[in-house]
């Protein structure tokens, strides 16, 4: 059973690394002996693979027997609908001399390409992380609801969920979802959060003496972000979140932001919202780093803009800090997340944008803190981690959808 998974990310972006690869090489337990699975990744300019890093990269897939298929990626226009033309046409061939039996996408813009493909050869249609995407750009004020992208994608959205044939969605409230906006519903549907590796994210990452001394933060109250600012995450409530907490904690309050983003831009983001650089640590490390820096931390902070469609998204970062043992901050109404903080009492969810809600979580935070031996608070949070964000989550949901398969 040859599998042909779309996406629409490079192969070094981190929701290849990190959301993608892994699944695949569950997936691949799942599959019979000889099976294929051939992964298209859109290559952008700044994920650029060198010349010298293809041959290891495409050894490192074949022990798990992965095919990478790249193409280049063309921002919108005339380009881009040539590539994705050429793009097409060389995966139905693929699809046809591989004998692909299976059309697997992450996410629908990815499943656009694969809902084609999967009309032009009646191969099983699979979309995995299933979320709304088009809606989403609007509510983020990336599209407008008039614009050409917006109804495209809606329409493909409509379509390609009418389609499938299987559908593997981050949240329960997605079915509904799919009901009421795309007149859609599902005979085989499953539930799949964005899992995390438990042996990556461990008790062996929290505290490391050596990093904690490098950055400064011995005897301090650190706060972890993950991650970048605009889209779909806050930037000025974020910061106005820090200065908050940095009243209430004053000197022994300390932030670390694992981003891409510059310092100029960190320190503008602090200047507005009169968050002392000082206490601002600011680093981009590989993923293989991340689970060590987020480790020095004493809570982490999810701060994605609560719109409605983000009710069926999946924050990957909720499971790394849980994982970690970190109580968490964040928005409300972000997947089932929010409720299930609140619910099991792991931090603090933030109902409104003021200084009073925000000190009233910073209060949650310093009371989990204080209330908890550093032992007992981690055992609390990383068991609600084992329970909602375990890769068994993944094993069983794959092994029941292409157990399925390989009865019919």
């Amino acid at each position: 059973m040859n599998v042909l998974v779309t996406t629409f990310w490079s192969f070094k972006d981190a929701l290849i690394q990190t959301y993608t690869l892994p699944y695949l090489k569950i997936m691949r337990k799942h599959l019979p002996v000889g099976s294929k699975i051939y992964l298209l990744t859109i290559e952008q300019p700044k994920f650029e693979i060198a010349a010298h890093e293809i041959a290891q990269i495409d050894a490192d897939l074949a022990q798990y027997d992965i095919v990478a298929v790249r193409f280049p990626y063309f921002n919108y226009g005339i380009k881009s609908l040539l590539n994705w033309g050429r793009i097409l046409m060389k995966l139905l061939l693929l699809i046809i001399t591989q004998k692909v039996n299976v059309i697997h996408s992450f996410c629908t813009p990815a499943g656009l390409s694969g809902y084609i493909l999967a009309m032009l050869t009646g191969r099983t249609f699979i979309i995995d992380s299933y979320e709304p995407h088009a809606e989403a750009s609007v509510e983020n004020g990336d599209w407008q609801r008039g614009s050409f992208r917006f109804k495209l994608l809606f329409t493909m959205e409509k379509m390609m969920s009418k389609r499938a044939d299987y559908i593997i969605s981050a949240t329960e409230g997605m079915r509904k979802y799919a009901q009421e906006k795309y007149q859609a519903t599902f005979k085989h549907f499953f539930v799949k959060p964005a899992c995390v590796d438990l042996q990556q994210f461990s008790p062996t990452n929290r505290k490391k003496k050596e990093i904690v001394a490098q950055l400064g933060f011995e005897g301090k109250i650190v706060a972890v972000y993950a991650g970048k600012f605009g889209g779909i995450y806050l930037e000025k409530e974020t910061f106005d979140f820090f200065k908050v907490a940095h009243n209430f904690w004053g000197d022994k309050f300390r932030i670390l932001i694992l981003t891409n983003h510059s310092r100029e831009q960190i320190e503008n983001f602090a200047k507005n919202s009169s968050v002392p650089i000082d206490i601002i640590q600011q680093k981009f490390v590989k993923h293989s780093e991340i689970a060590d820096y987020m480790g020095v931390a004493d809570f982490g902070i999810t701060p994605v803009k609560p719109i409605p469609t983000k009710r069926y998204c999946t924050p990957i970062k909720d499971g790394e800090y849980w994982a970690l043992g970190l109580p968490i901050v964040i928005t409300k109404n972000i997947s089932d997340d929010s409720e299930i903080v609140a619910a099991n009492d792991i931090g603090a969810v933030i109902n409104e944008f003021t200084p009073q809600e925000y000190l009233r979580c910073v209060k949650v935070i310093d009371s989990l803190l204080t209330t908890h031996k550093p032992e007992e608070l981690y055992a609390k949070v990383r068991g609600v981690a084992e329970k909602y964000r375990s890769y068994e989550i993944a094993e069983q949901v794959y092994a029941k959808v292409y157990g399925d398969l390989l009865k019919k």
